[in-house]
């Protein structure tokens, strides 16, 4: 079963955000947590969320950035800036890039590329939500664990689609927190996200499979749970290795880097119009892809 409703998953966890972009709080002991920042925009729904539900926003101590793409730190300076004593854990990889002005810039244009494709640009002029440096405050790494009172949350290095990359896994709950290094729940189907390097991608995914999961929680369009959850890692993984096979023939049959990937996100865009992507920016995804397919293809990997 799917679900994209905010509120309570189970007792400690709750689903926050939009549909196309959300975020997870874990309730521990002695503090709370949010796993991964999703889009900026969303900050209005967050607020009103914590509200309804009763959840204190004094007791949310830290935040894990699952990986530094823009549409998945976007609540993270606002929460820093409400409270500068927040820590903010990322992997090394992830706080370089965070650090670097070029990124930065790219970081808060997007966002706001994305904002007024969803209608909701008047939120990045009601509230400071630009990424600045020096906001991420600790280091995680693959093996650790953070501990938040009676949950455990554990790292899993998990590259593919991106090179900073993460993963969470809270055993108490049996709940995966992949990002987008997991498949994405989109409509009916499994989107593979396979960003910078699809064999990298394919290598975590089998990393997370054996890894028990009765909630996995994906950062776009909400999460899976029951016996869907139970099974969705190695689904992930069949509806990647069918998604390299398709993406590798339309680079064999055009031999050209960009237009393999302009017929890729034709196709899908054609499909999903909705997608919370803009044209140019998923395209410039499917390049990106493309050009590791391509090297796979020409041996050059």
């Amino acid at each position: 079963m799917r679900s994209q409703t905010p509120g309570k998953i189970c007792d400690g966890l709750w689903y926050l955000g939009n549909p196309e972009s959300g975020v997870y709080l874990l309730e521990g002991r002695n503090e709370s947590m949010i796993i991964s920042g999703g889009m900026s925009y969303i900050v209005p729904s967050i607020l009103r969320q914590l509200t309804k539900f009763g959840l204190r926003e004094d007791r949310i101590r830290s935040v894990l950035i699952l990986h530094a793409h823009f549409d998945h730190i976007g609540i993270v300076p606002f929460l820093s800036r409400r409270n500068p004593e927040i820590r903010i854990y990322a992997s090394e990889r992830a706080a370089e890039i965070l650090a670097n002005p070029r990124s930065i810039l790219t970081i808060n244009d997007f966002s706001r590329n994305v904002a007024t494709r969803m209608g909701m640009e008047g939120v990045c002029s009601q509230f400071d939500l630009d990424w600045s440096p020096g906001q991420v405050r600790q280091i995680v790494s693959d093996g650790d664990v953070l501990d938040i009172g009676g949950l455990e949350v554990r790292i899993l290095r998990t590259p593919g689609h991106s090179s900073c990359s993460i993963s969470a896994y809270t055993p108490q709950l049996s709940a995966l927190f992949p990002s987008d290094g997991g498949g994405i729940p989109y409509r009916d189907t499994i989107l593979t996200a396979a960003n910078s390097n699809f064999t990298q991608y394919l290598e975590s995914l089998k990393k997370l499979e054996p890894l028990r999961v009765d909630y996995f929680c994906a950062d776009h369009y909400g999460y899976v749970y029951g016996d869907e959850a139970r099974g969705y890692t190695t689904h992930s993984i069949e509806c990647a290795q069918e998604d390299y096979e398709r993406q590798k023939e339309i680079y064999r049959r055009t031999r050209s880097i960009d237009v393999a990937a302009k017929e890729v996100a034709s196709a899908f865009l054609a499909d999903n119009p909705d997608y919370l992507l803009t044209p140019e920016i998923y395209e410039a995804i499917c390049r990106q892809t493309m050009r590791h397919i391509a090297q796979c293809v020409d041996g050059l990997a």
